[in-house]
């Protein structure tokens, strides 16, 4: 058995090395730009996975799921977008699309161009979702009258609206649990 023992080297002790004394990953441009390709192949790996499982039932039984796709969809976007996920009669993902694409602070949402892209898609039921860039999840008045007002278009074509989802961060709220729907 060998054994391994510490003993101080002679002469004068050399200075800590300390972490910051080192190279790290993040400085060599390479390297930073190497892990992000590898993050962004992880990311849409993932997405796909949870979109796929959303695809094979409905939507809402694994409400998880929906909300994690959402926050990866979302991450990192300094901008708001307005999302729209067309669901079959059995409430199954038909697609997704970034239907609408805003500023810092707000996105416009036209009720017409949803209402259109739904009926193109044969959708039976529709979740929309958009994004607050600020890091506050909490829905707004004008998101509330929005919800509302989309509701009513698309109930006019036989299109349920099963919920809308505020985004921020690791935070998703959901209006229909908030029975804002």
């Amino acid at each position: 058995m060998l054994g391994l023992q510490a003993h101080p080297l002679p002469g004068p002790t050399p200075a800590a090395l300390r972490v910051s004394d080192r190279e790290t990953p993040h400085e060599d441009p390479a390297t930073q730009q190497l892990l992000t390709r590898r993050l962004g192949v992880a990311r849409e790996l993932l997405m796909r996975e949870l979109r796929d499982q959303m695809a094979q039932g409905p939507v809402m039984s694994s409400p998880q799921v929906l909300r994690d796709w959402l926050r990866l969809r979302c991450a990192g976007l300094q901008h708001e977008v307005f999302l729209a996920l067309y669901l079959d009669a059995n409430h199954r993902l038909i697609a997704h699309e970034e239907v609408f694409r805003g500023t810092l602070t707000q996105t416009s949402v036209y009720p017409r161009e949803l209402v259109k892209s739904a009926l193109a898609r044969n959708a039976a039921a529709i979740a929309v979702a958009h994004n607050h860039p600020s890091g506050q999840a909490e829905p707004s008045r004008a998101d509330e009258f929005l919800t509302q007002t989309l509701k009513s278009a698309l109930a006019l074509v036989d299109i349920r609206l099963i919920d809308h989802f505020v985004v921020a961060g690791d935070q998703c709220v959901s209006f229909a649990e908030r029975g804002l729907l």
